[in-house]
């Protein structure tokens, strides 16, 4: 099958419209600027106080390797990150609102929240 002269630009235009809507493809980092400490949500704050303080923490897998998997934090080694779930009110799971910390466990010096669920990050300023 031969496409004709007209199809190809418009193939190629549709081809790349589709590859940039793509978020592994687009240019945009995932980080998308800063929230200060007191911008954040209530639940949010009281997650960063427990992680300064070493816990207790309310689920199981707060705490645990983050893997940044879909790499929109900086690269790191491996254990860097650690992920703590931020309570959403009316919501009976854990939700999508999670802060991501990098460094030492109790560490608070780098961290990024997200509302949605690893899509995007913004870093936590104090």
């Amino acid at each position: 099958m031969k496409m004709s002269n007209k199809l190809i630009p418009r193939f190629w235009l549709f081809f790349a419209t589709l590859l940039l809507s793509f978020n592994a493809f687009s240019f945009e980092s995932g980080v998308s600027g800063t929230v200060s400490y007191r911008d954040l949500p209530a639940e949010a704050r009281e997650t960063l106080q427990l992680i300064r303080a070493g816990g207790p923490f309310p689920y199981e897998k707060d705490g645990s390797v983050f893997g940044n998997y879909e790499k929109v934090l900086p690269q790191r080694k491996r254990g860097y990150y650690r992920e703590f779930t931020v309570k959403t009110p009316y919501v009976r799971h854990r939700g999508a609102r999670r802060l991501v910390t990098g460094g030492e466990p109790q560490s608070t010096a780098e961290v990024y929240y997200t509302a949605d669920h690893y899509r995007t990050f913004r870093r936590v300023s104090e």
